[in-house]
């Protein structure tokens, strides 16, 4: 697809040019070009969905995870994208994708989700009802907050490990096992330290 690009000249004040006020880098910056350090990209949530997770609780989560040097070879974007039905996030080469929550905390939740994520959900201390062959639970801010970073940031972050750690280094070739695997072991490992920090009401 073909781009054409807007270039603007920056202000001259005294002799010196001005910083533009937009730092933020577009989608295309942190897909096309290799970062020196992960970006930390929010975008707008979308109708009907809302961001719970700010940069700084990225950050903050981050720094509680082991080997995060190593976890941060090839990771060019942590993205707090919009929502999207049915969809917690996702990853591509160098970049994880963690989506807006819906507006309404009440989840309709299928068996096959449901139970491979009870132990969590119960740890983290969400009613739940229910009525096969699906769950309802009723999230609170805190309680979707900490599924978000526990659960899906690590289990994209398990897909990224996973690329990373094999051969061939193009792809997370173990697929969702690794990922789910990775991102259960990560969040027993952290869980107290989570806690320490972000609370859980």
């Amino acid at each position: 697809m073909a781009r054409l690009n807007r270039k603007s000249a920056p202000k001259v004040k005294g002799g010196r040019v001005q910083k533009k006020n937009n730092w933020e880098l577009s989608r295309d910056d942190y897909y096309e070009f290799t970062q020196a350090l992960p970006v930390i990209d929010r975008k707008r949530p979308g109708s009907g969905y809302r961001h719970l997770l700010r940069k700084g609780n990225v950050v903050e989560f981050i720094a509680l995870l082991p080997q995060w040097d190593e976890l941060a070879e090839g990771l060019d974007a942590i993205v707090l994208a919009p929502g999207e039905d049915g969809l917690y996030g996702w990853h591509e080469q160098g970049v994880v994708h963690i989506c807006a929550w819906p507006a309404d905390l009440w989840e309709r939740l299928d068996d096959a989700f449901f139970e491979p994520h009870r132990d969590l959900l119960d740890r983290l201390g969400v009613p739940y009802v229910r009525r096969q062959p699906e769950t309802l639970c009723k999230w609170t801010d805190d309680t979707a907050r900490a599924f978000q970073l526990l659960h899906v940031l690590l289990h994209e972050l398990g897909h990224h490990h996973d690329r990373i750690t094999t051969a061939t280094r193009r792809g997370p070739g173990r697929g969702e096992p690794y990922a789910e695997r990775y991102a259960r072991d990560h969040g027993d490992l952290i869980w107290d330290r989570y806690i320490d920090v972000f609370g859980l009401d």
